[in-house]
């Protein structure tokens, strides 16, 4: 089973290619994994499916035996063209008294885990479809959080990222230490962690529950190096910068571009987030670093001086 977890060394893992034959689809794209690939007869087909198994009768051999060597059920072997297990559909739906079915009959088992095409597994598509009831029932029968799909997010990142509270909650209350704290500390493929994702966003109570649950408030993103304070300052949220200063973030972090948030300030008009920094950042770092200049006045040269000529160009021969 391909089963891709988070890892806290080569976060930005951009070379994984999407499953062959199939083109690769941003999460955003089908956040539902087939919400619209099922009409209404087809679904009801699967149900009627899911009757035919008699899911709520478990074969007596099978309960003698420990979850590791249990042998599969017929339904847990059935897979869409989407690579969508019964229970990543039933959760599509809705389906609460087949999730709960399916789930109560795979305690502890890698079926929990199973991965669809865009490599999300049951807790994603909870969390994606707002079940958090869903997300308990996934979680205390043994299922694993930390792992990612094709953005790499595993599915606190997703909750995250919407401001989902609820299944945050649930997310963070009930998965182990260890793969909570593997969760929040991990980037998706886009060099961000689950704070990174509350701040863009502006989710101030969400912010405040990752570092409260010991997320690194100083953190980088992998793409330019800015903390969650620098994000504040990007999106020009006062509250936010007055949140992350007051749970101890570091004013005078530089990014790998050598700036401070107080840099960031300069030429915005929130004058109020200007003043919040400048009296908590190092004197030495008010001013810009001077290849901040340099790299200025090295524009200003290339658009005032010689202009470039392009005349000699030819596209496609012409």
């Amino acid at each position: 089973m391909d089963l891709h977890r988070t890892s806290i060394l080569n976060q930005m893992d951009y070379s994984r290619d999407s499953k062959e034959g199939k083109t690769a689809q941003a999460t955003e794209d089908r956040l539902d994994s087939g919400l619209d690939s099922l009409k209404e007869e087809e679904y009801q087909a699967v149900a009627a499916e899911i009757r035919r198994l008699q899911l709520e009768c478990e074969a007596p051999e099978h309960k003698q035996l420990p979850a590791p060597t249990r042998e599969l059920y017929e339904w847990q072997t059935q897979i869409t063209e989407d690579g969508d297990t019964l229970l990543h559909l039933a959760i599509i739906h809705e389906a609460k008294e087949f999730i709960k079915t399916m789930i109560d009959q795979s305690k502890n088992t890698d079926f929990l885990n199973r991965q669809n095409d865009l490599r999300q597994t049951p807790l994603h598509l909870a969390v994606i479809t707002k079940q958090p009831e869903v997300c308990l029932n996934l979680l205390v029968s043994g299922c694993d959080p930390t792992l990612v799909d094709n953005n790499g997010d595993t599915p606190l990142h997703i909750a995250c990222r919407h401001g989902n509270l609820h299944c945050f909650s649930v997310i963070t209350q009930k998965s182990r230490p260890v793969h909570l704290h593997t969760a929040m500390a991990a980037c998706n493929y886009n060099g961000q962690n689950c704070l990174h994702l509350a701040s863009v966003q502006g989710f101030l109570s969400l912010v405040e529950r990752l570092v409260d649950l010991g997320a690194d408030i100083n953190a980088k993103e992998q793409h330019n190096g800015r903390s969650a304070l620098h994000l504040a300052v990007d999106q020009q949220n006062l509250l936010l910068v007055k949140l992350l200063l007051k749970k101890g973030a570091n004013p005078n972090l530089l990014s790998f571009g050598g700036h401070c948030p107080y840099h960031l300030t300069i030429g915005l008009d929130n004058w109020e987030i200007n003043k919040e920094l400048y009296s908590v950042t190092h004197p030495d770092l008010r001013e810009l670093p001077d290849s901040e200049s340099d790299d200025s006045d090295e524009e200003e040269h290339m658009d005032s001086d010689d202009e470039v000529n392009y005349d000699d160009i030819h596209w496609n021969g012409h």
